[in-house]
């Protein structure tokens, strides 16, 4: 029995006309190299942004596997951190409505939340979906975050100079969903941000910067990213601290500059190909970075 995507979600009857809008999708669950995609989506998403729509957590979610978080007070249990996936109303710097979908990733009925997702679109009248994605890859942190681009129609990103083959890696909720809403013809867009593998584990604000200037560029959303600008050059300043106490991390930083600089120096740009990391060298890291998060290295 085909269980109705439409019964995955209650959508606000209230809701103003949100025709031509762009939707943003940014859940937890999959690779956050650097926590980038979290750190973008908690510069924009804000406590009392209203909800357009909110999708049923108790078809989607595994609590065994994702414990939410409660918390016990002297003698009683005093919070609970219910799990939500909803999908916000939010406005640009210049006051431009877009969607934002947030939220942990659906662990189960894959399909059927892309459904869900592209029945939302048409009823609301999104013109484009874009997603966010950050992984580690090897990059040195002090040369610019290089972005990939995908999507639905190659029109879409015809500016964008391709630097990666095929490649064969672990499939995410929010990348079925671009698949899916190509195939029904809408306009879908990734966007992911490299983060440098000795990083992974840790903050890196550039990289959110950079998603967040990509995403504005292609949607033609503008954001504040005051925020992120001072925390990244704290945490640039930070990185620099720890890396020149260690003659190791120097050696590693310095060959990938030299590998990175080479790259950039074959094609005029730091988006070319050359001496980046092959497609089995890029899949055999995200599986390592995945093993690491399940171990909780």
């Amino acid at each position: 029995m085909t269980l109705d995507p439409e019964e995955l979600f209650d959508l606000d009857a209230d809701r103003p006309d949100l025709s031509g809008t762009v939707l943003l999708h940014m859940l937890d669950g999959f690779v956050d190299a650097g926590g980038a995609v979290r750190l973008a989506r908690a510069s924009l998403l804000a406590d009392d942004a209203p909800v357009v729509a909110r999708f049923d957590v108790d078809q989607l979610y595994d609590y065994r596997a994702r414990r939410p978080i409660m918390h016990f007070d002297v003698d009683h249990w005093s919070d609970y951190a219910t799990p939500q996936l909803a999908l916000h109303l939010l406005h640009d710097s210049d006051d431009t409505p877009y969607l934002l979908l947030a939220g942990p990733e659906p662990d189960v009925q894959w399909e059927r939340y892309a459904a869900a997702v592209e029945l939302l679109v048409q009823r609301l009248g999104v013109r484009l979906v874009i997603g966010l994605d950050a992984f580690p890859m090897s990059v040195p942190h002090t040369r610019p975050t290089p972005i990939i681009v995908h999507g639905s129609r190659r029109e879409l990103f015809a500016d964008y100079r391709a630097w990666l083959g095929q490649i064969i890696v672990p499939a995410s909720a929010g990348h079925l969903v671009e698949y899916r809403l190509g195939q029904a013809g809408v306009d879908a867009l990734g966007i992911a941000a490299p983060v440098p593998p000795y990083l992974a584990q840790a903050e890196f604000p550039a990289a959110s910067i950079a998603l967040l200037r990509e995403v504005g560029a292609r949607a033609g959303l503008r954001f504040d990213t005051e925020v992120l600008e001072e925390a990244e050059r704290l945490n640039r300043a930070a990185i620099g601290h720890e890396v020149s106490g260690s003659e190791e991390l120097q050696t590693m930083v310095a060959a990938l500059e030299q590998q990175y600089d080479a790259a950039a120096a074959a094609a005029q740009t730091a988006l070319a190909e050359g001496d980046l990391p092959s497609a089995d060298e890029l899949g055999a890291e995200l599986e390592r970075f995945l093993a690491d998060e399940a171990r909780g290295d």
